[in-house]
């Protein structure tokens, strides 16, 4: 017992990797091979229940951490440790990757290296959230590239090789300034700790002097070499033209946790990252981040609403979502330990893990109908509620999470980063306004293209009938929904545990 209390972050981070290796000998059979990464993958988010359990959400600090001797000559170590922010990253992956991989059971082509890219994908996600050493943190920011490049390339659609190149050479292209700012930083301390880091870096005095330039210079760089990385991540407009591509021939299940969990590491190294260890930078540049959040906000939305194809719709609408986190960020950083900039932290945090819900929702949906007609033009369909009145209503209820449906997730968080940005970055969060009107304007049309209006007759009769959603289909969307809706009516359930956690930090 005492070993499980002391190890349950690694039990969590590495019991993927196991369950994968695992699948090397299991038998070439489809059905045992998809049963057991379902059952795998249900195990770190069973233990993030116990998590759960035994978090003290008002306890200071990092929470279960873990520390080894991992590269003794760089003198960094194996450190791991959550609190209230990186907990809730910790619970919407856990989440998402038995949804996701329980959404796979109809792939049928080479199911065991998919199941087993989805579980190491799950490893190096955790790897990002859960990690204290700024060396490890760059390691599982990369390792998370490859398995989603490979479900990319290898089980995508028409133009998987184009959009799988892509992601990789925009995210490792970003990778490069901030993998040398981290070494800066280690050679400079002779550690890679954070929670060191965070302390000896904003000790240093105003008149040092560091590679030949003043300590403002050099901190100026490499802010810039941490955000341009995570605004890429993220992604920020202008940063973004790699999503949309990524998404559209992304297998469904890969569609769902890119958009749900991915995205989210840029947002969180922004968080963990760039604000503590740059405080006065983060107030300096907080207009030029605000000015890329409300481009991401505006142009996403614009981008969605003139989609004809259903799931670059849902891809840009990320774009959008996305932006009001960062648009948060940069109003926490610009009015750091006022009430203002802890109202849109926490708002920040929260709209990253609902975004996760509901953009999940939507990428499986797309998929659902995708399996059934094999097209997402949203020209060809048309007038299907009639034909599928289930599908329809869980389409209509996560597009309203989406939207920002007061009583639904997505509401409270939008509404936190608003309030929390108004007053420091009034003329940002105005103009982020527009995006809004456009955020209901591109999820109505999504809605009446696809279910309302003249039915294409086309889907009605003979072998082109359009099916219902079945029950593995329901299943998937039911935790989401539940979610959604418990979140909208109740977000005091996880927003106590994220608001104390920020307030603690910044």
């Amino acid at each position: 017992m005492d070993y499980f209390n002391t190890h349950l972050l690694s039990l969590i981070l590495f019991t993927p990797t196991v369950a994968a290796l695992i699948m090397l000998f299991l038998p070439n059979e489809a059905r045992l091979q998809r049963w057991f990464a379902f059952a795998a993958s249900l195990i770190p988010f069973i233990l993030t229940l116990v998590l759960w359990g035994r978090f003290d959400p008002d306890a200071a600090g990092f929470q279960f951490e873990e520390k080894y001797i991992w590269y003794e000559a760089l003198n960094s170590s194996f450190h791991l440790g959550v609190d209230g922010i990186s907990f809730s990253m910790v619970l919407l992956t856990t989440l998402l990757t038995p949804l996701a991989i329980l959404a796979s059971f109809s792939v049928t082509d080479r199911v065991k290296p998919y199941m087993m890219l989805f579980l190491f994908l799950e490893t190096g996600m955790l790897g990002v959230f859960l990690a204290l050493d700024l060396l490890i943190f760059f390691v599982f920011w990369e390792v998370g590239l490859v398995p989603m490049y490979f479900l990319i390339n290898q089980w995508g659609s028409a133009n998987r090789n184009y959009a799988s190149l892509k992601f990789m050479i925009y995210t490792m292209g970003g990778s490069l300034g901030l993998l040398l700012a981290v070494q800066m930083l280690g050679v400079l301390f002779g550690t890679y700790d954070l929670i060191a880091l965070y302390e000896r870096w904003n000790s240093l005095s105003a008149d040092t002097i560091l590679m030949g330039m003043t300590i403002d210079a050099v901190k100026t760089i490499a802010f810039w070499a941490f955000a341009i990385a995570f605004a890429v991540k993220v992604p920020l407009w202008p940063f973004h033209t790699w999503l949309p591509d990524a998404h559209t021939e992304a297998p469904t299940a890969g569609s769902m946790i890119l958009a749900g969990v991915l995205l989210k590491l840029g947002a969180y190294g922004f968080i963990r990252l760039v604000l503590p260890l740059y405080p006065v930078e983060s107030r300096t540049f907080a207009g030029a981040l605000a000015f890329l959040a409300v481009g991401a906000i505006v142009f996403g939305a614009f981008g969605s609403f003139g989609q004809t194809d259903f799931k670059r719709l849902v891809a840009y609408s990320s774009v959008n979502h996305m932006g009001f986190v960062v648009l948060g960020i940069a109003a926490a950083g610009l009015a750091a330990g006022t009430a203002d900039a802890h109202i849109a932290m926490s708002g920040a945090v929260l709209q990253m893990f609902n975004h996760g819900l509901s953009a999940a929702g939507m990428f499986f949906l797309v998929g659902v109908i995708y399996e059934r007609t094999h097209t997402r033009s949203l020209d060809d369909f048309g007038g299907l509620f009639p034909l599928v009145p289930v599908y329809g209503g869980i389409l209509i209820f996560t597009s309203m999470a989406s939207l920002g449906l007061p009583g639904l997730n997505g509401f409270v968080s939008e509404f936190m980063i608003v309030r929390g940005s108004y007053q420091p970055l009034t003329i940002y969060t105005a103009m982020a306004m527009l995006g809004l009107l456009f955020t209901g304007a591109y999820i109505l049309k999504g809605i009446k293209k696809v279910l309302h209006g003249p039915m294409n007759e086309h889907w009605a009769h003979g072998e082109h009938k359009l099916t219902e959603i079945n029950t593995r289909e329901i299943l998937v969307m039911a935790p989401l929904m539940a979610l959604m809706l418990f979140t909208g009516l109740w977000p005091r359930w996880i927003l106590e545990i994220i608001n104390k956690a920020e307030t603690a930090l910044f």
